[in-house]
């Protein structure tokens, strides 16, 4: 066995003390490396704790506004989940509903609680009267429920409304007096005629029939100055469009064939329903067609034509009342729906009035589009009420809420 001499082994633990050396150096470099790195990220942690912090902080803060918000609203907040169930209520809905409406199934409560008015989206819970708005909430089919007691600003709508009737009144009294006068005077006279021993009897059935007739203008003359001042009330009929339209056909077809008008008819009612009073919507739909009638026979003219239209779509019905008669002046448009104002001689002025009213009491709006010289059209335009069914519709209703 050969034995290296002591310069070799010198050389060879030189060389290994300098390659330890080396990786001690390499190693040292390294942690510095890493500590450097590691209180980097540690002072990015804090500004990032920092952050959140800050961020907790500011939701805290605006939670506990919102809550303190919530607690002063004085409208009902109700929050539902996507099974229909409160989950949560602020106190003035607690207020209104009782304090166990949490974790109420809400079907039920609005079914027990809530009765159905005249006015879509608007209730009667107890002495009050509430407007309920639906807004979703979440994915899961949650929704928000926000309650306005609206009990005051409905009795002062209310009032409002008829000092504004009885204004209207008050200010055309005179000719409302003028009105009245004139008819009851012509039917005095013709009644006086009725007693002369000497009349033939010709003349006396003539004059009897002439005195029914100024009777019967009177009383039609009362009756619309009693539906203006009473105002409407839709009622909750449930009223299918199409016999509505056949209705006024079978009225309005000999009345026009009488006096030599065309009388049209386009409907695509199909099974279309409206909720509301169908002796005022009658009314004013007939209302609306012997108005285009009566344009005709003013116009002088042997082609006269009088136009039914109805179409509608998913929400909205349009009934147009189209004819060919003698059209509104410009100046006139402006005021044919005021009370008392007519272009007639004999007229009362409450007949567009009406309309305008029972028309808006069901949700809807009337439009006037005319010509002078080349006839006019009205358009009366009705939310459908394919929501109710049966007269249960109220509780059905009340359920969808």
């Amino acid at each position: 066995m050969q034995i290296a001499a002591p310069d070799q082994k010198a050389l060879e633990l030189q060389r290994a003390f300098d390659v330890f050396n080396q990786v001690s150096q390499e190693l040292t470099q390294a942690y510095e490396t890493l500590q450097a790195k590691v209180e980097s990220l540690t002072g990015e942690l804090a500004v990032a704790n920092g952050e959140l912090r800050r961020q907790y902080q500011e939701k805290e803060a605006l939670s506990e506004r919102l809550s303190l918000l919530l607690d002063a609203l004085p409208a009902g907040v109700v929050v539902l989940d996507g099974d229909a169930l409160v989950s949560e209520a602020n106190p003035a809905a607690r207020s209104m509903f009782g304090e166990p409406v949490v974790g109420s199934n809400w079907p039920v409560v609005a079914r027990q609680r809530l009765r159905s008015t005249d006015a879509p989206d608007e209730w009667l819970l107890d002495e009050r009267r509430v407007a309920i708005a639906e807004s979703p909430l979440d994915s899961a089919g949650g929704r928000l429920l926000l309650v306005h007691d609206i009990t005051v600003a409905h009795e002062l709508k209310t009032r409002v409304e008829r000092n504004q009737r009885l204004a209207a009144m008050g200010e055309m009294a005179a000719s409302l007096a003028h009105q009245l006068r004139t008819p009851l005077a012509t039917a005095l006279l013709y009644s006086a005629n009725l007693s002369q021993p000497d009349l033939a009897e010709t003349a006396r059935i003539r004059f009897a029939g002439k005195t029914a007739e100024q009777l019967k203008r009177l009383e039609r003359l009362i009756q619309d100055v009693l539906l203006f001042a009473r105002g409407e009330q839709i009622g909750r009929d449930v009223i299918r469009l199409a016999s509505l339209i056949a209705d006024v056909t079978q009225t309005m077809a000999p009345l026009c064939a009488e006096k030599g008008v065309r009388f049209r008819v386009t409907a695509e009612a199909g099974d279309s329903m409206i909720t509301g009073s169908r002796k005022a919507l009658g009314g004013a739909l007939l209302n609306l067609l012997e108005n285009a009638l009566q344009a005709c026979e003013g116009r002088g003219m042997p082609d006269g034509e009088v136009w039914l239209d109805v179409t509608r779509n998913d929400t909205k019905i349009r009934i147009g009342v189209r004819d060919t008669g003698v059209g509104i002046a410009p100046e006139a448009q402006a005021r044919i729906f005021e009370p008392f104002f007519t272009t007639r001689g004999q007229g009362t002025g409450l007949g567009l009035a009406i309309a305008l009213g029972v028309v808006r009491a069901h949700g809807g709006t009337i439009e006037v589009r005319s010509v002078h010289g080349e006839g006019s059209e009205f358009v009366m335009v009705l939310p459908t009420g394919e929501d109710v069914v049966e007269s249960s519709g109220a509780s059905q209703q009340v359920n969808q809420i």
